[in-house]
């Protein structure tokens, strides 16, 4: 690839990381290298194991507990902030072909850092990389950088019959 360019899965579905790690794993099969940092995200995701499995990807969580139902602490703050140094080093460097951002659309929403900085990230990255953003809630400054958008649209889902998330599909 000479030309990276930016991806946005949002929407009230289900599917936005699943999405991001097919385009991984798609990546990675081919032998690129991919950097997929979680925002948001601290508890034991399954994906974090992929890297026990598959080569050219790496991991790294931001947070520490999921706080969406509750108000963000100066931790979750604090992590985010490093994650988005950590994220703009990444982008930058261009050791890696493709560079996920998951739930960087909520960290925005909780004003865990600006999109005026995430825009300078993905502005100063290499010129190949591939920069995939996740989250509900995309912000307006964010969907008029992009390049691709895809909305993942809720019409069913087997919560609202009370099945709870089950590891290795749901989390």
């Amino acid at each position: 690839m000479d030309k990276g360019y930016v991806q946005i899965y949002t929407g009230n579905g289900k599917g936005k990381t699943t999405a991001a790690l097919g385009l991984s794993l798609r990546a990675v099969s081919i032998g690129k290298k991919v950097f997929f940092g979680q925002f948001v995200k601290g508890m034991k995701y399954s994906e974090v194991n992929c890297t026990d499995f598959v080569p050219n990807i790496e991991f790294e969580q931001f947070g520490k507990e999921c706080f969406i139902y509750n108000d963000p602490t100066e931790d979750d703050i604090k992590r985010a902030e490093q994650g988005l140094a950590k994220m703009s080093s990444v982008l930058k460097d261009g050791k890696y072909d493709v560079v996920v951002m998951d739930e960087l659309n909520i960290a925005l929403y909780f004003k865990l850092f600006t999109v005026e900085e995430v825009i300078k990230a993905i502005s100063n990255r290499a010129p190949h990389v591939e920069v995939i953003i996740t989250g509900r809630y995309a912000p307006k400054e964010l969907v008029e950088i992009a390049d691709l958008i895809t909305e993942m649209k809720e019409i069913k889902h087997y919560y609202t019959k009370g099945v709870e998330n089950r590891k290795g599909i749901d989390f």
